[in-house]
């Protein structure tokens, strides 16, 4: 089976634990449902930030989520001047039969405008904001 990277990216207002846990959350959630990805087919998930962000780990949202056993790492963006500031990038090495034609990359709020080729999910808001609260309750 081939494992392909899905990629997503999204931004904070503020270098704050409680909103980057919060925007790391909404984008893996939305990653995971645009592309119908289940946990036990995900061989490892990267998260960075931009050097901006240092007030929480991006991947402790994973596993606020649930995701103990999938292998996480965190790290930063190079800081290259005039780059989006404040940003939150994840890429998840999922295996699965689609091909990289059918891959759904996900780039929310500030983030848009690294692909603006790419158009915005159409996803449930509500449906992701219950996924998110019931693996937080579990």
């Amino acid at each position: 089976m081939p494992c392909r990277g899905v990629r997503g990216a999204t931004t904070v207002e503020r270098d704050e634990q409680g909103e980057i846990l919060r925007e790391t959350r909404q984008l893996l959630a939305w990653m995971v449902h645009a592309n119908g990805i289940e946990r036990e087919d995900v061989a490892s998930i990267i998260f960075t930030t931009t050097p901006d962000i240092d007030a929480a780990f991006p991947a402790t949202a994973a596993r606020q989520l649930g995701w103990r056993d999938v292998p996480l790492l965190c790290t930063h963006e190079m800081a290259v001047p005039g780059s989006l500031p404040m940003c939150i990038r994840i890429l998840i090495h999922w295996n699965t039969e689609k091909s990289q034609e059918e891959i759904v990359h996900v780039y929310l709020k500030g983030a848009s405008v690294l692909r603006p080729d790419l158009p915005p999910p159409v996803l449930d808001e509500a449906e992701i904001e219950r996924w998110i609260e019931e693996r937080l309750r579990g």
